[in-house]
């Protein structure tokens, strides 16, 4: 090997990961930082867990949430005249039949 172009090895280099969990390893920098080691990686561990530093899956969750909130208050159309109908029926008052168009 020539001299003064390999990085320095370090036999004991210590690996520490977000979740808590350390081990040593040999590598060419002296102390590691990892997110996910096979102490909690979903793979090894059979648990699903959700890394996101940028908010997305928070962020998803909330939209769906307030989609449904809307979809509870607001109505389609159909629905809307299927319920003013029922309303009218219930009084006693004839409701003109949908038209039925056939679209090709």
């Amino acid at each position: 090997m020539k001299k003064d172009i390999h990085p320095k090895y370090y036999k004991e280099a210590k690996v520490s990961c977000a979740c808590g969990h350390t081990f040593t390893t040999g590598s060419t920098l002296a102390e590691i930082k990892t997110e996910l080691c096979s102490a909690c990686h979903p793979f090894y561990t059979g648990k699903q867990k959700l890394v996101d530093s940028a908010r997305r899956v928070e962020k998803f969750q909330a939209r769906v949430k307030a989609q449904k909130e809307v979809a509870k208050t607001h109505k389609g159309k159909r629905v809307k005249r299927a319920a003013k109908a029922k309303v009218k029926a219930k009084k006693g008052i004839t409701v003109k039949p949908e038209k039925k168009t056939d679209k090709k």
